[in-house]
């Protein structure tokens, strides 16, 4: 429970009492650094009512906590603001309550309580994960660990987007140039060797193109004619009718794409519960939307085409059904949502991590299903996310100039070593050990990066920048991990006794990472219901340069006082629990040397 929380009910106490008031907000915020307060009540909003001097007002309640609250010890006033410090028993007996508990911040779920479904990932099978996948996996993953955290049950799925133009044209472009090649004779994973081929595709649609303009043709009809494009749009047709060499085809090379995907998962560090195909959904939400006719959701035109209106909600009109009786994206997104309650009867809501140049599709898309009158559409979040850029410039999947997901922890991989071995920061240990370490360093600088950002902001990603070991970054936090664990591997004696209030005085410092601590469910709380893991890096990074303060200002094994040292020892503990805990929601190792 953080501070505020705890300190209310004393405040609102002593205004009764005082006053005879009801107070229907108490107005708190951080003390200010130049004066001595753990937290300060705002008086001024009092002051209108009881129409009395704000110092004279903030005194008698600083009187009267201290002497009916166990937890106030003294107090300052500074014009309308009451500056409260809490007494050292409070945050002792604190410590002592969650220093042994590794689920400290988490709850559990409530019995019979709704879940969430969290989507992310959705990737075509044309192509491998890329960059700008990453960051949707990497979002997805910890905001469904943190809402998992915050007490709810929680399914991870994806939509695999496996039928289409776009799959079909990978398709001809292997029967076309592949010679029976495959991952095994290319010695290459399934989903790059069908990202080759996509490529390929576009290389000679491209060709194509030119040479049917230089015999006379207008560039819309050379791209609409250009014969590569006529046999990816004939397979498409032969795959619906299911023609059996066209699926058989496609069985094979999607299955070469799903064995690659998953060793890119496994090395990133994600998993999911739950599958879902867009081959099996393209169809769902046509019953639906002939139930939503019946309803008067939606509208038929003269050609036969079926829309809703949605100008009064300051949208538009959007067609949910075409003419001929095919379904759009909007069609197979209602019945998807539909299915997945289905299959889950106990899903409250869900999270669709989607890049933000969807964040139109997703306000009609929920509104949608509010109108039809699905209690679970009120709980349903767009974690929309902006682009994550390099300094080489924007990427084409077509033009094959794609920062692979593969490639790109490599790399990682490969600069967490350089840096390394220039700081001389892994000097005496074994390659094996190297070689775990760059990675979880690597991968952790990555993952950090880009989490530490708010979802809606857009980034501009540097390896090197995210690999360095000082200021906010994965690495600098793995380092002061490390370098607790070090210092409880040299403390060679009993610290596991629970310490009395009256056997120690807290240091300044001592007391600002209690403080900070004591905020870790509350952050927790607070991500979940922003969907924004980014509270969590940047709180954990808070609690390492305190924690660094600390370590630079008191000796912490050269303490001279045993209670001292104990303490210290335990405190040190909790902070590299803490430090684990919370990379754990970001999906982030932490190396217990380093």
């Amino acid at each position: 429970m953080a501070l505020a929380q705890i300190i209310t009910p004393h405040i609102e106490k002593a205004v009764k009492a005082l006053f005879d008031i009801n107070l229907e907000k108490v107005e708190l915020q951080a003390t200010r650094k130049e004066f001595e307060g753990d937290i300060t009540m705002v008086i001024f909003p009092l002051v209108k009512q009881l129409k009395s001097n704000p110092v004279e007002l903030g005194k008698k309640i600083g009187e009267y906590l201290v002497e009916h609250s166990d937890i106030v010890e003294r107090f300052n006033v500074v014009s309308g603001f009451l500056n409260i410090v809490i007494s050292d028993n409070y945050y002792i007996n604190f410590f002592n309550a969650v220093k042994n508990n590794e689920e400290y911040g988490f709850e559990k779920p409530q019995e019979g309580g709704k879940a969430v479904m969290v989507e992310y990932a959705s990737p075509n099978t044309n192509k491998p994960l890329h960059l700008g996948h990453v960051r949707n996996v990497l979002l997805g993953y910890s905001v469904a660990e943190i809402l998992k955290a915050s007490g709810k049950k929680v399914y991870k799925t994806q939509i695999i987007n496996d039928r289409g133009i776009h799959i079909c044209k990978s398709m001809v472009a292997y029967e076309k140039f592949g010679n029976g090649e495959t991952p095994e004779s290319a010695n290459i994973k399934g989903d790059k060797l069908v990202g080759n081929y996509y490529v390929a595709f576009d290389k000679a649609y491209k060709e194509e193109i030119e040479a049917l303009k230089a015999e006379g043709k207008t560039e819309d009809e050379a791209k609409k004619n250009a014969p590569i494009l006529v046999e990816a749009q004939d397979m498409l047709r032969k795959w619906e009718a299911g023609d059996a060499e066209v699926v058989a085809l496609w069985e094979k090379m999607n299955g070469w794409v799903y064995k690659g995907f998953d060793e890119t998962y496994e090395n990133i560090g994600v998993d999911f519960d739950r599958n879902y195909y867009e081959s099996n959904t393209y169809l769902l939400g046509k019953d639906v939307v002939a139930d939503g006719l019946a309803k008067g959701v939606f509208y038929k035109k003269e050609d036969g085409s079926v829309w809703i209106d949605l100008t009064d909600e300051g949208l538009d009109e959007k067609l949910v059904l075409r003419a001929d009786g095919t379904a759009v994206y909007m069609t197979q997104d209602i019945g998807t949502a539909i299915q997945r309650v289905k299959d889950c009867p106990d899903v409250g809501g869900m999270v669709y991590t989607v890049g933000n140049e969807q964040d139109y599709h997703f306000k009609v898309l929920f509104l949608i299903l509010k109108k039809l009158g699905y209690d679970w559409a009120e709980n349903l979040y767009h974690l929309s996310y902006g682009m994550v850029d390099l300094p080489s410039g924007k990427m084409k999947s077509r033009e094959g100039t794609v920062v692979d997901a593969d490639d790109l922890m490599t790399e990682m991989t490969a600069t967490a070593k350089n840096i390394s071995e220039e700081l001389g920061k892994l000097d005496g240990y074994g390659d094996e050990e190297k070689k775990k370490l760059y990675k979880i360093i690597g991968l952790g600088a990555l993952k950090y990066y880009i989490l530490k950002v708010d979802p809606k902001k857009r980034i501009l990603f540097n390896p090197e920048e995210s690999v360095d070991f000082a200021g906010n970054t994965g690495p600098f936090i793995q380092y002061t991990y490390a370098r607790i664990q070090s210092l409880l591997r040299r403390a060679d004696f009993d610290y596991s006794s629970a310490l009395k209030p009256e056997d120690i005085v807290l240091q300044e410092r001592e007391k600002e990472l209690l403080k900070l601590l004591l905020q870790y469910p509350e952050v927790i709380q607070n991500a979940a219901s922003g969907h924004s893991p980014a509270l969590i890096a940047n709180y954990i990074y808070e609690v390492v340069k305190e924690y660094n303060s600390f370590y630079q200002s008191v000796p912490v094994l050269g303490a001279e006082v045993e209670n001292e040292k104990v303490f210290r020892i335990q405190l040190s503990k909790k902070v590299g629990d803490t430090i684990k805990s919370a990379f754990t929601l970001l999906g982030i190792g932490v190396p217990e040397r380093m």
